[in-house]
C-alpha cells in the first residue's frame, strides 16, 4: 500500500462547488449532476439507482466480494407547509434540525417554474415594534416564516408567483475559510465527506494505484431523512465504510483535527473487525485519530444495516462543531480522512472466502495457519 499525496487545492475547490450547489433531501438532482460530471472527468464509471443515488466503480484485481465507501450528498432544508394570509410561508424542516438555526437564514425557494430568494424570520422580527417580546416569543418551526423578496401581500400574490405547498427551500451555506484552516458553513455534513471521497478517488487515479478488489464509491441522496444507503448497495458488497461528521461537543471525544473513528452510534456498535482495521491503518500510516461513541446519531451505515443488508460497516468522521447548525470544521481533518480513505481502498478486504476460514468459536474470520 502507498500513501498518495492528496491534492489539497482540489479538495477545497470541489468542497466549495458542492457547498454552492443546493441539495436538500428530496431535491438533489443538481448535486447529483455535479458529482456525476466530476466522476466523468476522473474517468470513473458509474450508474444511477432508480431513486438517483450514484454507484461508481474503481476496478480491482478481484470483482467480489468487494467494498463500498459511502458519503451522502443530500442536506438539511425546508418545505412550504402553507401559504399565509400575510403573504409569507409557513415551513416544515427537511431532516432533523432546530428552527433556532433557521432564524435569519437566507434561502432559495424553488417553485415548479422558477426560484425566489428570501429570508427565514421569527414571527416577531422587528425590535422597534416588539422590543422585549422578541426575546420572549417561543422557538420552533411553528414560530418562523419565510419572507420572499418580491411584492407579496397575500395568498393571491403568492399564487401569482407560482408558490405552492410542498415547494423546497435550500438554505444558503455561506462558506468561509479562514487563514487558520477553519471552514465555516452550513451543510458541511456531508458535503465535506463527499469532497473527501472525491479527493481520495482523484489521488488513487492520478497515481495509478492498484486495488485488490473492486471499490464502489457510493453517493446517497436521502441520508438526512433516514433511508440513505438502505437500498443502494450492490449485493456483493462485503464491507462498507461510511464518511460523515463527528460531533465535537461537551461529553464527546471527537476533534476538529485528525480522523474521528466512531465505535458505536444509536443503532449499536460498528463492526469490531472492520473498525479495528481502520484503527490499524491510522497507526500504520501515522494518521492522527481518536475514537468516539455517538448516542444520538445515525448514518448511512445504520440505514444499510436496519434495511437488512448483510455487510460489515464502519464509520469515519471529520469533527464538526455545532453540527446541523452553523457548522465549523478544520481542513486538517479533511486531509487526514482523505489519506485514510486512499490507503483503505488499497488494503485487502477483511473477508475473502478463498483466503479465510471461520473461527471455531467466535464465528469471525481468522487467517488459517
Amino acid at each position: 500500500m502507498k500513501l498518495p499525496a492528496i491534492d489539497t487545492r482540489y479538495l477545497v475547490e470541489i468542497l466549495l462547488k458542492l457547498l454552492h450547489t443546493p441539495s436538500p433531501s428530496g431535491y438533489t438532482d443538481r448535486v447529483v449532476h455535479l458529482v456525476c460530471e466530476e466522476l466523468e472527468r476522473l474517468e470513473v464509471p458509474f450508474e444511477l439507482t432508480r431513486r438517483g443515488a450514484i454507484r461508481a466503480t474503481l476496478k480491482g484485481d478481484v470483482s467480489q466480494p468487494d467494498r463500498a465507501i459511502v458519503a451522502h450528498i443530500d442536506t438539511l432544508g425546508a418545505m412550504v407547509k402553507s401559504l399565509k394570509e400575510n403573504g409569507r410561508l409557513q415551513l416544515v424542516p427537511v431532516g432533523h434540525w432546530n428552527a433556532r438555526f433557521a432564524e435569519g437564514a437566507r434561502a432559495t425557494l424553488f417553485t415548479d417554474n422558477c426560484q425566489w430568494r428570501g429570508t427565514i424570520l421569527p414571527l416577531k422580527a422587528s425590535g422597534h415594534t416588539f422590543a422585549p417580546e422578541i426575546d420572549n416569543q417561543p422557538g420552533g418551526w411553528d414560530f418562523v416564516e419565510f419572507r420572499i423578496d418580491a411584492r407579496v401581500r397575500d395568498i393571491a400574490d403568492l399564487l401569482r408567483l407560482g408558490v405552492h405547498v410542498g415547494d423546497f427551500l435550500a438554505i444558503d451555506t455561506s462558506p468561509e475559510i479562514t487563514d487558520t484552516g477553519f471552514i465555516n458553513a452550513r451543510h458541511l455534513d456531508d458535503k465535506a465527506g463527499t469532497a473527501v471521497l472525491l479527493a481520495a478517488i482523484e489521488a488513487v487515479r492520478r497515481e495509478g494505484l492498484e486495488l485488490p478488489v473492486d471499490c464502489h464509491p457510493l453517493f446517497t441522496i436521502s441520508e438526512e431523512v433516514g433511508s440513505g444507503a438502505s437500498a443502494a448497495l450492490q449485493q456483493d458488497v462485503a464491507e462498507m465504510l461510511t464518511i460523515d461528521n463527528g460531533t465535537t461537543a461537551p461529553g464527546q471525544n471527537s476533534s476538529e483535527f485528525g480522523v474521528t473513528i466512531a465505535m458505536a452510534d444509536e443503532v449499536g456498535p460498528f463492526d469490531y473487525h472492520l473498525t479495528h482495521r481502520i484503527i490499524q491503518l491510522c497507526q500504520e500510516f501515522a494518521i492522527p485519530h481518536q475514537r468516539d461513541v455517538f448516542k444520538y446519531y445515525r448514518s448511512d451505515s445504520a440505514a444499510a444495516l436496519t434495511a437488512g443488508n448483510d455487510v460489515r460497516t464502519a464509520l469515519v468522521t471529520f469533527g464538526v462543531d455545532a453540527s446541523h447548525g452553523y457548522e465549523r470544521i478544520h481542513f486538517d481533518a479533511l486531509e487526514s480522512l482523505a489519506r485514510l480513505v486512499s490507503v483503505y481502498m488499497q488494503g485487502p478486504p477483511l473477508f475473502i472466502r478463498d483466503r479465510f476460514e471461520m473461527g471455531p468459536r467466535t464465528g469471525f474470520p481468522i487467517q488459517p495457519g
